[in-house]
């Protein structure tokens, strides 16, 4: 008999289900199952006198436990689960669980060590089926847009973007690096005419962060698209692709998540606010006597960050805000400059920045001159090549699935990532 998951079971008809044993009740006369897939629960109802050979099988059967079972499923009023269950005339056990090495109490610690015994909870697997749902409609975007879906590789031969904060690795008889994300090879395909593309993948950061928000490994979307006029271009195509994304995510699952995390899922309206670094600066002191010295206002503190959550919603009445107008110093050397100004913005969400974002340099002999600036002609050799034949002038973003995922759901990287990598964490 084929399996049926437990949201398609058939009232009135036999029906098989496997999954994981929730919760047991091994009554004298009868014992009560609840079986969980990742679709739903299902109560199992064992009458075992009619069917002995169940009761032995269920007898010393800890939760967690695999099992198949085959039955009439039928309504009834008294089970919580959704008024159905099965009344089983056969059951096979699948893998049997030893005692689980963690209580509900454990530490995040504890709990990654066992990751895969942690990811069984509810909350858990809908952290990933939220996440799954993001990623679906941020990709049928980009999509419905014309563009293509690109995979560049991790293993490259210079830093990225600069010498610094990137893994090495032994790569035969030379050192290879771990990329920190795809942004050389987004721009080779727009020199390479492909005009509109867009990745998911992993990104790797060599920080010793120890902050709820940052990790060594974690999966990036990334957008890059040609033939733009300004900044302004990239920044309404995410706030676009954003805003159909949560709304897709609300419809979803904005019930399940207000209900388990507490996280009220907001479709934003547009467009997004957008202010200049300096002005961020000026309102943070104005409204709530917020100052950081001089020399601390050339980039965003992670105070003035976190504070950007609150004069987003007092000024704006929105969870959402790009901040502009950062100084050459602090972005990358590929960002084009109008009036020595980098066209670029961070687009911070609830008080944690998600992107950076730009228009890139396309002009050869500018974007030399701007690496040469900083000191990484020679590190960034091989991708100035892309610009000597012709590259139309174009820009794009990184967002951080993970962080994106953190924020929809209230809780640190450490508990949304599937296996966390942080400065202590390579296990399991």
């Amino acid at each position: 008999m084929k399996r049926t998951y437990v949201r398609d079971v058939k009232l009135e008809e036999r029906n098989r289900v496997e999954g994981f044993v929730e919760n047991i009740r091994n009554k004298k006369t009868m014992a009560f199952l609840v079986v969980k897939d990742t679709t739903g629960k299902l109560q199992v109802t064992i009458e075992k006198e009619k069917y002995p050979e169940i009761a032995e099988q269920i007898e010393g059967l800890l939760p967690h436990s695999v099992i198949s079972v085959e039955g009439l499923v039928t309504a009834n009023d008294f089970v919580k689960m959704g008024g159905k269950e099965m009344l089983p005339d056969a059951l096979e056990v699948l893998s049997k669980s030893e005692a689980l090495p963690m209580g509900d109490d454990a530490n995040i610690d504890t709990r990654l060590d066992y990751r895969w015994v942690d990811l069984r909870t509810d909350k858990n697997t809908l952290i990933f089926k939220a996440q799954t749902e993001m990623v679906k409609a941020m990709r049928e975007f980009a999509l419905n847009h014309n563009f293509m879906e690109i995979h560049t590789p991790k293993l490259i031969g210079a830093a990225s973007e600069s010498g610094s904060d990137v893994f090495a690795v032994k790569y035969f008889d030379t050192t290879a690096y771990l990329a920190q994300s795809p942004q050389f090879y987004k721009q080779m395909a727009m020199a390479a005419g492909f005009e509109r593309i867009f990745e998911v993948g992993p990104v790797f950061r060599a920080e010793k962060s120890y902050t709820n928000k940052h990790a060594t490994e974690f999966t990036g979307f990334d957008v890059e698209f040609s033939y733009i006029e300004s900044y302004e271009d990239v920044m309404k195509f995410e706030e676009e692709m954003l805003t159909y994304a949560l709304e897709k995510l609300k419809n979803a699952y904005g019930e399940e998540i207000k209900e388990l995390f507490g996280e009220e899922v907001v479709v934003p309206a547009l467009p997004f606010p957008r202010m200049k670094l300096a002005d961020i600066y000026k309102e943070l002191e104005a409204r709530y006597g917020f100052t950081v010295p001089e020399d601390e206002k050339n980039d965003l503190t992670t105070e003035a960050e976190r504070m950007c959550k609150q004069l987003a919603l007092d000024m704006f009445g929105h969870e959402f805000l790009f901040v502009t107008d950062f100084p050459k110093d602090k972005r990358a050397f590929y960002h084009m400059r109008k009036d020595d100004i980098p066209q670029g913005y961070d687009l911070i969400w609830k008080g944690v920045e998600i992107t950076t974002g730009a228009q890139r340099e396309h002009r050869y002999d500018e974007l030399k001159a701007q690496a040469d600036e900083k000191g990484l002609g020679e590190d960034v050799k091989f991708y100035l090549e892309f610009f000597k034949y012709g590259c139309p002038p174009h820009g794009g973003f990184g967002l951080g699935v993970d962080r994106l995922t953190m924020l929809i759901t209230g809780l640190p990287i450490k508990e949304v990532a599937f296996l966390f990598r942080g400065p202590n964490r390579l296990t399991p």
